[in-house]
């Protein structure tokens, strides 16, 4: 328990902090104007795909807080630190009209527990892998708050490796692949002891490994598989957000089994312009290094 919290912690505080701080200041109220007239904390989070939503999970409503006949947009910085891997992601995304979002990522993955072990039988010396993600996602119908039935977005996720070494050495098919999702989510008021409730369903069709980051496809398939996610959140009051993500995975090589991934979040929105979020996740096996569990932390800015 000591190694899985302060290790972390420690990589955190010396490879994200600063910037995060540094993000804090080009998002802080005396550089930025307008954010956008729709409620309070109603766009979400960054994923670690660029997509609002939580931490894991694309939700369906859009990022910032642009509504009909505005633009809005995020910027975001978010870093993961588990047992045997960090991985770093940086993302930017537009909202149009509260209509379409437009996203981009990228991702860095450190691999140096993973080289060492594979070093021998492959002979591989990459200590990273960098993915990019192009993402467009648009609402279909209706309003997270106020439609009885929810809103209901669909989005896809282009992405792209550019270190293919690794993943091609341990199986995978190809170096990019699309994924393809459906979310509906709604919020509930004053639907646990008196406090908001929000609910995000999720359907994703995919072939990535490890959500691309080990390539796409593999030996034990190469089609695209339909997978389930889920997030829950309540409202403790507009600030704070604490609940909980599910991410069901594809399991394509034989190399290693892939896990489903969880998290367990709060998130905190001091300002329109700002949300924070921390996380507890467990991410299980990746790629033969086991039970890989460890903290999240995000923080994102909204114009």
């Amino acid at each position: 328990m000591t190694r899985l919290v302060a290790q972390p912690i420690k990589k955190l505080w010396t490879g994200t902090l600063v910037p995060l701080m540094a993000l804090g200041l080009l998002v802080s109220p005396a550089v930025m104007a307008d954010v956008g007239s729709r409620i309070w904390a109603t766009g979400g989070v960054t994923t670690i795909e660029g997509s609002a939503g939580g931490g894991l999970v694309p939700w369906a409503m859009l990022g910032s807080y642009a509504s009909d006949e505005e633009w809005g947009g995020t910027l975001a910085l978010s870093r993961a630190e588990v047992d045997d891997y960090s991985l770093a992601v940086t993302g930017a995304g537009l909202n149009w009209n509260n209509r379409v979002e437009v996203t981009i990522a990228r991702q860095t993955l450190d691999l140096d527990s993973l080289v060492f072990t594979l070093k021998n039988g492959f002979g591989l010396e990459q200590d990273e892998l960098n993915q990019d993600i192009f993402g467009v996602k648009v609402r279909l119908a209706g309003d997270v708050l106020y439609s009885p039935w929810g809103q209901w977005s669909a989005g896809v996720q282009h992405k792209r490796q550019r270190d293919f070494t690794v993943p091609n050495a341990i199986g995978a098919r190809d170096d990019n692949g699309t994924d393809v999702y459906f979310s509906g989510s709604k919020v509930f008021f004053a639907a646990v002891f008196g406090r908001n409730l929000l609910v995000n369903g999720t359907l994703r069709g995919t072939r990535a490994n490890q959500g691309g980051l080990l390539g796409f496809g593999g030996d034990l398939n190469n089609g695209y598989e339909i997978m389930a996610e889920a997030g829950v959140g309540v409202f403790i009051n507009r600030q704070w957000l604490v609940g909980a993500e599910y991410r069901q995975k594809p399991d394509n090589l034989s190399f290693a089994r892939e896990d489903d991934w969880w998290d367990m979040f709060i998130a905190w929105v001091p300002d329109r312009r700002l949300a924070v979020t921390a996380a507890f996740v467990n991410l299980g096996d990746i790629a033969t290094l086991e039970d890989q569990q460890g903290i999240y932390l995000s923080l994102q800015g909204s114009f």
